[in-house]
């Protein structure tokens, strides 16, 4: 793992990444947050809903049961990635919007007060792909981190253009990502760069495979080897006081 590796790993210090539905957190991050686990530093998640409205085949998953699923299936991920400490926020898939945000922002800030994060992993405020629920989820983490007395590190989920283009090749013809996503930053704005190899790469693949309502249908049709390859980085870029990325 590199190209920071250990050292970025020991920096980041205790983690919490709070996420918007399962699996965001095993795609984005599971290389991070195995990595911290290994290193002997806390790590904790947070995830809003339970993604009820997700799924990607409804015959093999059916939407009456999904929540049900994905629950169970986050659970299995986070025990494989050394995971221990979870909090479900329980809000509706795809409505996190429309949700009042005072409340929400009151639940985080609690978290973060009793997790005491050296860093904080979670989306930008443009949700990396758009999404209206991951774009909720930076502006409650915002305002939560501007309120906490020990305010943490706050860093972003993001790809660089080079990984977005070589993504998008392998997944033409495939409805995954809307126009213009997922955001990108140029490389030299990373504040958060690793490459997986080895046992944490199996690690993630482990962790997404035992989400198979969200990942059985992209491994089928892009194929093992390619699916591995476009796991193996996770990216992130700083955030300044306010949740903003840094310039």
């Amino acid at each position: 793992m590199n190209n920071d590796g250990d050292g970025a790993i020991r920096r980041l210090g205790a983690v919490l990444g709070i996420w918007a539905h399962p699996d965001d957190e095993t795609y984005l991050s599971a290389g991070v947050m195995a990595s911290v686990a290994r290193s002997g530093a806390p790590v904790a998640c947070v995830t809003a809903t339970r993604g009820e409205q997700g799924s990607l085949d409804p015959e093999r998953w059916p939407p009456s049961r999904l929540a049900e699923i994905r629950t169970a299936e986050l659970d299995a991920a986070l025990e494989i990635l050394g995971v221990s400490q979870h909090h479900w926020l329980d809000l509706p898939d795809g409505g996190c919007a429309s949700v009042p945000a005072r409340g929400v922002v009151a639940r985080l800030a609690d978290l973060i007060a009793e997790h005491r994060p050296d860093t904080i992993l979670t989306f930008g405020p443009d949700g990396m792909t758009g999404h209206p629920d991951h774009r909720a989820v930076s502006e409650w983490v915002t305002a939560a981190v501007a309120a906490s007395a020990r305010p943490p590190r706050v860093l972003h989920a993001t790809t660089t253009p080079q990984w977005r283009d070589e993504l998008l090749a392998d997944l033409e013809g495939l409805d995954v990502f809307a126009p213009g996503t997922p955001a990108t930053t140029p490389s030299e704005e990373l504040a958060l760069h690793l490459e997986l190899t080895g046992d944490v790469l199996d690690l993630k693949l482990s962790a997404l495979r035992a989400q198979p309502s969200q990942t059985a249908v992209l491994r089928e049709a892009v194929g093992e080897e390619r699916y591995r390859r476009q796991l193996a980085t996770e990216m992130f870029r700083a955030a300044d006081a306010t949740g903003r990325p840094r310039d």
